[in-house]
């Protein structure tokens, strides 16, 4: 453990060996699907004249909201109406009205292409701020509260208020959504998904066809990126998939193009924040009373999810004694917003940001000083609203290393100097620290299962319900077990995750990849571990407690032999060298109505600051510098972690600068590609670019080897940049994505 070992299909990466979804070998009889979308965002959908389609060559089958013979049902939770295809009413443009299989993919989206559907416009609601005056909500409100805050706000000495929005982000994965359904005996099919969550897979293409979940067999090897896009969207990409192999008999293959994909699947909740806040004199915050909107589009989808995670990380790492939080969840005529990376995580923490910057022009002093002086823990309190504690000592130790790191009282004064003096470019600092909870917050949600075989050879089979995203849980799983049997990673042959091998599992999402399904392996391996350990003592006539597994031997004492010799053994002893592994994280209640409890296993802190040079004639910018400290606890693989912080930092400043998603009038979705959408680049990462992982960071000792998540944090860290941004502008309010526009206007 803790060797910085490469992710295990890196060189294939590069070298294009690695095989995805749409690079397996076709099978025999394949036939291609393409989806008819919606032209306009709301309206009456009359039924479909399906014939157009049926006409034109290669065509197979069409395929409609009545052509289910299970439910025309799409929810994640079951319990939300969200329909593979529109039945009456269409709610968003780009919204799926049917599906066309043909012999070739062109045939199919030129006859998808073919189809003309009778809709009458109705007004679509495309604004959050339109949705929450009209009170159209997807759910009832979330309320986070603690103390008197109307008294508090009533009583502080300066009272402080404020308004601003952050957009959406597409997930823009590099391998788009992708399904391959291939139909076997009895009913029976297998689905190779490109999916965060083959059991969700399995479950949603079930209820569309209405069989059984045992029917149905989910693989996913790897995906070519995932950041949630591929936790709820994959599974209804697979479900249509394996509703026209259904419809067919026949292998049938749905791979939506970027510009479909970009229309038809949600992206990254946009917010609009609404607050009023108190303070003293000194800038201690006394009490808060927040508004949080999320525009979740047409449907539920995992609306509740992403905002009980911003309401419960709204504060952050800050202490206020009187608050209340309000989370809704607002219903428009958009594409239905999903699961992000950090899952609602990275909208809650920008509200304090804000506030803090309101405090700050209050009282004359400067926004690092205030957030120091209103840190969880020390003087202030250490619980949070909903009732977990958090750890002042680490959040002050990251800032306080992340301060050292970036030298910031030098570059404080350089910046001061240089914006004194130059007429058209300005420079601004920023900083930003981070306390961000690990654990789904549906209990249920934290659990994990793995199968392990030891063969005679020695060598190992690992797999477990965990997904493969680019992220190195593979390679992080596979060192665990390793570490387990004392032998040589590359002895650990990892394959695909597969609802037939370990079933009913969570999604690879939450940051919980690691700490779940390491220590499910972990289990797994130390049964078979302990097995063969009495093994050996017997053999040699030794206490188990003096066998050792050690560098590919098995020895205790003057006695020793190879550990693929013990396994040999073992088999001629007829001792078992498979076994399962099931881990359930301890210490986690939630009451969802109240709005209390342990939602969290333990949480990951960081602390980062941000270089900006902004030019004010244009309002374009660029990030010169960036220094980031990250609490991963015992890292398990330092390699994997460090990119991990360094992608997640990146992602996170191109959702802040230059990311935006823009409907128009019509609610016609406009940013539909590279062309259009822009995602951050090579030359957009900070030519420096410092990250350094807490040494000797205190972890929970039931953690997975006392390491820590790291794979949603670090794209908070970004938030740095938004600070930065302000205060090179001086602005009191700058919306995100801070585009040029936006950064020109601040100015003014």
């Amino acid at each position: 453990m803790g060797a910085a070992l490469r992710q295990d299909s890196a060189l294939k990466h590069c070298t294009g060996e690695a095989r995805f979804a749409d690079d397996l070998p076709e099978p025999p009889g394949l036939l291609h699907a393409a989806l008819a979308l919606s032209p306009i965002a709301h309206g009456r959908l009359a039924p479909l004249d399906l014939a157009p389609a049926r006409a034109m060559p290669g065509v197979v089958a069409v395929l409609g909201p009545r052509d289910m013979p299970g439910r025309n049902d799409i929810s994640p939770s079951g319990k939300a109406a969200e329909v593979l295809f529109a039945d009456l009413v269409v709610e968003h443009w780009g919204q799926p009205l049917a599906m066309v299989v043909a012999r070739t993919r062109d045939e199919a989206l030129a006859a998808a292409a073919a189809l003309a559907p009778l809709i009458e416009p109705l007004p679509p609601v495309l604004d959050v701020a339109e949705a929450l005056e009209a009170q159209s909500l997807l759910m009832p409100p979330m309320v986070m509260a603690r103390g008197d805050w109307q008294a508090a706000l009533d009583a502080a000495p300066l009272p402080l208020e404020g308004e601003f929005r952050c957009g959406g982000q597409e997930h823009f994965y590099l391998e788009g959504q992708i399904a391959l359904a291939i139909p076997g005996e009895d009913g029976d099919m297998t689905l190779h998904s490109s999916t965060q969550h083959p059991t969700e897979v399995q479950h949603i293409a079930a209820r569309v066809l209405g069989c059984d979940y045992n029917r149905l067999t989910v693989q996913c090897r790897r995906m070519g990126g995932g950041f949630g896009g591929k936790e709820s969207n994959a599974s209804w990409i697979a479900a249509a998939a394996a509703l026209a192999a259904h419809a067919t008999g026949q292998p049938v293959k749905l791979r939506l193009a970027r510009k479909a994909d970009m229309a038809a699947t949600g992206k990254r909740h946009p917010f609009l924040f609404r607050w009023r806040a108190g303070c003293d004199a000194s800038g201690r915050l006394l009490a808060l009373d927040a508004t949080l909107a999320a525009d979740g589009g047409h449907s539920l989808d995992l609306s509740g999810g992403v905002l009980m995670r911003a309401v419960t990380h709204a504060l952050n790492a800050c202490d206020v004694p009187a608050v209340r939080i309000t989370g809704l969840a607002c219903k428009t005529n958009t594409v239905s917003n999903t699961a992000f990376r950090g899952f609602g995580g990275p909208q809650g923490v920008l509200l304090m940001e804000d506030v803090l910057h309101a405090a700050a022009r209050a009282t004359g002093r400067s926004v690092e000083a205030l957030r120091e002086h209103n840190f969880a823990g020390g003087p202030n309190g250490a619980e949070t609203p909903y009732g977990q504690a958090l750890e002042g000592d680490l959040i002050r130790r990251v800032w306080a290393e992340a301060r050292t790191l970036s030298d910031w009282h030098g570059r404080r004064a350089e910046i001061d100097a240089f914006n004194a003096s130059h007429p058209t470019l300005r420079r601004g600092l920023g900083s930003f620290v981070l306390a961000f909870g690990i654990s789904f917050g549906i209990v249920a949600m934290n659990q994990a299962g793995a199968l392990v075989h030891v063969y005679t050879d020695g060598s190992i089979r690992l797999n477990h319900g965990g997904t493969e995203m680019g992220q190195g849980l593979f390679i992080k799983v596979a060192q665990v077990v390793a570490d387990v049997f004392g032998v040589d990673v590359g002895r650990i042959r990892i394959t695909a995750t597969s609802t037939d091998e370990v079933p009913n599992t969570s999604p690879t999402a939450a940051s919980t990849g690691s700490d779940l399904n390491g220590w499910a392996a972990q289990i797994a391996a130390s049964t078979i571990r302990t097995r063969m350990a009495a093994a050996a003592a017997a053999l040699w006539g030794v206490p188990e407690a003096d066998i050792t597994f050690a560098e590919g031997r098995v020895t205790a004492g003057n006695h020793a032999m190879g550990f693929g010799e013990l396994a040999q053994h073992c088999w001629n002893q007829r001792i078992g060298l498979s076994a399962t592994g099931f881990y359930k994280t301890p210490d986690l209640h939630w009451d969802p109505v109240a709005m209390k409890g342990h939602p969290f296993f333990y949480f990951s802190y960081g602390a980062s600051v941000a270089e900006v040079l902004v030019d004010r004639l244009t309002g374009e910018h660029r990030v010169l510098r960036a220094d980031m400290v990250q609490d991963c606890g015992r890292s398990l693989n330092p390699a994997i972690d460090r990119g991990q912080i360094e992608g997640a930092f990146v992602q996170g400043m191109g959702w802040l600068t230059c990311e935006e998603l823009w409907w128009d009038a019509t609610g016609r979705l406009r940013t539909l590609g590279p062309s259009t959408y822009k995602i951050p680049g090579s030359r957009d990462v900070p030519p420096v670019f410092n990250v350094r992982m807490l040494e000797g960071a205190p972890a929970r000792a039931d953690t997975i080897f006392r390491s820590k998540a790291v794979g949603e944090p670090p794209l908070m860290l970004a938030t740095a940049v938004w600070n930065a941004l302000r205060d090179a502008t001086g602005a009191s309010r700058l919306d995100l994505p801070a585009t040029p526009e936006r950064v020109l206007a601040a100015f003014r």
